[in-house]
């Protein structure tokens, strides 16, 4: 969640629930955040169990919610669980959908979806590997109202959402989608041409392929890579974008500067990178690497602190003025 403001009481509806399809990792902390900005909240999800893992997983993430703040009417008790996906988006204003990222299970539920929700409502799904227009297709009623809305994980604090239309996706869908994601404290970034993985993904994948490859090499460990972006430009990467911070590099010459002068060593070095493919003994070794990384720390514990920093990083930069 982008702190930047306090969340709106009135920034839930009236005019129908949100509904949250697939309670999964991503599913339920959108449950949280939409229940946190006083939203009424159907959920489904065909799991066993599924009802109570997301309950506690709401409460798991109410804390870090309330830091942040949440709306006056806000509360876990707003959270209903249906039997269907039908009963779910019967009268709901707007659906997100985090089901498995497997194609015959997309089908059945889009078009599910498609047929029950009502056709005012967008219909957002939180895939990573589908593009809009390959879920537009399974949809013969409304497929302009599909569109992608791409969390990061943990979804209740991390405020990028990458919002991603599809061929047919209508303006007002856009509009929709962005409005309620902004009025969440999010901070929607429009994709504006389909490419597989989004933005962010693929920006992640190149960092990911060459530390494959920096590992595979033995030119540093797994721990080495983790260190030189977590104590590295990471801490920079959390204040401001690294096209930003390259134009602060040059100083008063700003990217102009760095681009004259630091261009053709930086074209060298992008010229270098390889490529890797993750082969048995590559995964092996990666793998192998962050158990080695992770052998004297207590994961829990480290998940809570890092989400500790996340909210007390993020009620920071909401007091800021000039960051972007």
């Amino acid at each position: 969640m982008n702190a930047t403001t306090t969340p709106n009481p009135a920034s839930g509806s009236t005019d129908g629930p949100v509904a949250v399809v697939g309670t999964g990792v991503i599913g339920a902390s959108w449950a949280a955040l939409f229940l946190a900005h006083g939203h009424d909240v159907v959920a489904y999800d065909p799991g066993a169990g599924a009802e109570a893992a997301l309950r506690a997983a709401v409460q798991e993430a109410w804390p870090a919610l309330s830091q942040l703040g949440l709306a006056e009417d806000a509360s876990p008790a707003r959270l209903r669980f249906a039997s269907s996906a039908a009963e779910a988006v019967a009268d709901a204003r707007f659906v997100q959908e985090s089901g498995p990222e497997r194609i015959d299970l997309k089908q059945r539920l889009f078009a599910e979806l498609d047929e029950a929700t009502p056709a005012a409502g967008p219909i957002a799904s939180s895939s990573s590997g589908l593009t809009p227009s390959q879920l537009q297709a399974m949809c013969g009623l409304h497929p302009e109202r599909i569109i992608v809305g791409h969390p990061f994980h943990p979804v209740h604090l991390i405020p990028l959402v990458e919002v991603v239309p599809g061929r047919c996706t209508d303006e007002r869908t856009v509009k929709q989608t962005t409005d309620l994601y902004t009025a969440l404290g999010k901070k929607p970034i429009l994709v504006r041409h389909e490419v597989p993985g989004h933005v962010t993904n693929r920006l992640q994948a190149s960092l990911w392929r060459e530390a494959y490859s920096l590992v595979e090499r033995g030119v540093a460990t797994v721990a080495d890579i983790d260190t030189a972006i977590s104590y590295g430009p990471g801490l920079r990467w959390a204040l401001l974008g690294p096209l930003v911070n390259q134009h602060l590099s040059g100083g008063t010459g700003g990217m102009a500067h760095t681009l004259e002068h630091l261009g053709p060593p930086a074209q060298a070095w992008m010229d270098d990178l390889h490529d890797v493919h993750l082969t048995p003994a590559l995964s092996a070794l990666l793998v192998q690497g962050v158990e080695d990384e992770l052998a004297s720390i207590d994961q829990t514990a480290m998940v809570a602190q890092r989400d500790a920093l996340l909210v007390d990083l993020l009620r920071r930069k909401a007091e800021q003025t000039t960051l972007p």
